[in-house]
């Protein structure tokens, strides 16, 4: 097929990888997963920067490496695979244009043709202009539209991006993501993220990675909004409550809270006994006296302010505050409260 496919096993010390992975032509996928989880050392062996001991790799139709007999390894540089990382990693002895005319001059294109199409990568990634400045003379944000050139026009099969917006302030970050979408459409795209932003924005198809294995994977919001885990819930900013369905309603898993939802997701507590996992976002909550429906107690866990007020950290849900600093100590005990129609019932995975 094209696009690219991989099943990619990595054994290391008390830990391996082992995640199975594809990319349509010119389709962009997102991998998230918190830290450790095995994202760079996927987008490593995807590159040929780290040997599989186990599976294969087939970039557009293409295998590049594969462990079974008979053993396959095609080296980094012939893979037609570029690996963009939160490091620019400009020759810091060539401007701006001879670094983005490196990758085709050095695959046989004419220099004169190859800085010709070097501005007008630059152009196209807003650096127009500005080919004759060495990467010491260019901003962050800069350096980093520069990489993206250099590794497009290079014509790669596949791209592979590791976070190369982390290291931006939000405003150049927001920019360069813009602008990457526009410039990595029809480009297989492999593009690992902590952002659900990102995700969102660049991506149709987003895996989740969590201990070196895939525990969640599909359409990026249909992910985000039915989190199979706490990582998931955090990244979407959503609570998210593990749980049985009971008596129409759902019950949490110690037994305590009993919860009503809203009314799309009532068939799936139809049958007592299901498991569901409780979603809701922290702006749906707020701290009440008393008990009642859809009411459960928490213990204060830490609290951090935020522009609009403050965010509240309880051992059952977090809440966010608008009315000021909240009097809210650690180890405090208060009442949670979410209406039905704020919260969806999602199986659990």
């Amino acid at each position: 097929m094209s696009g690219l496919r991989a099943h990619v096993v990595v054994d290391r010390p008390r830990f391996r990888v082992d995640v199975a992975l594809d990319a349509a032509a010119g389709e962009t996928v997102a991998v998230m997963g918190p830290s450790g989880a095995g994202k760079s050392t996927l987008l490593d062996a995807l590159a040929g920067l780290v040997p599989l001991d186990g599976g294969e790799v087939v970039v557009a139709g293409r295998t590049v490496e594969r462990v079974a007999a008979p053993r396959v390894h095609t080296p980094p540089m012939h893979r037609g695979v570029v690996l963009l990382g939160q490091d620019p990693r400009l020759f810091p002895h060539l401007s701006a244009r001879e670094n983005v005319a490196f990758g085709p001059r050095a695959a046989g294109t004419p220099a004169l043709r190859a800085r010709a199409d070097a501005d007008a990568w630059l152009d196209r990634v807003g650096l127009g202009g500005l080919g004759s400045r060495m990467p010491r003379e260019l901003s962050g944000g800069e350096q980093q539209r520069v990489a993206i050139a250099r590794a497009l026009a290079a014509s790669p099969r596949a791209v592979l991006l590791d976070e190369p917006l982390v290291a931006l302030d939000p405003v150049t970050a927001s920019e360069i993501r813009g602008m990457l979408r526009e410039q990595l459409a029809g480009v297989t795209t492999v593009a690992v993220t902590h952002d659900a932003g990102d995700a969102v924005a660049l991506a149709e198809r987003l895996f989740v990675l969590e201990a070196g294995a895939v525990v969640q994977s599909g359409p990026v919001r249909q992910v985000l909004g039915a989190p199979a885990s706490a990582f998931v819930a955090s990244v979407a900013d959503t609570n998210r409550m593990p749980g049985v369905s009971a008596r129409g309603g759902w019950r949490d898993s110690a037994g305590h809270v009993l919860m009503s939802a809203d009314a799309a997701s009532t068939a799936l507590a139809a049958a007592d006994g299901v498991a569901l996992a409780a979603v809701f976002r922290p702006g749906d909550v707020r701290i009440v006296d008393g008990s009642g429906a859809n009411v459960w107690p928490a213990e204060v866990v830490r609290v951090e302010p935020t522009v609009a007020g403050a965010r509240v950290f309880t051992s059952a849900g977090v809440v966010d505050v608008a009315d000021g600093a909240p009097s809210w100590a650690p180890g405090e005990t208060v009442w949670l409260r979410v209406e039905s129609s704020h919260v969806r019932f999602v199986p659990m995975v």
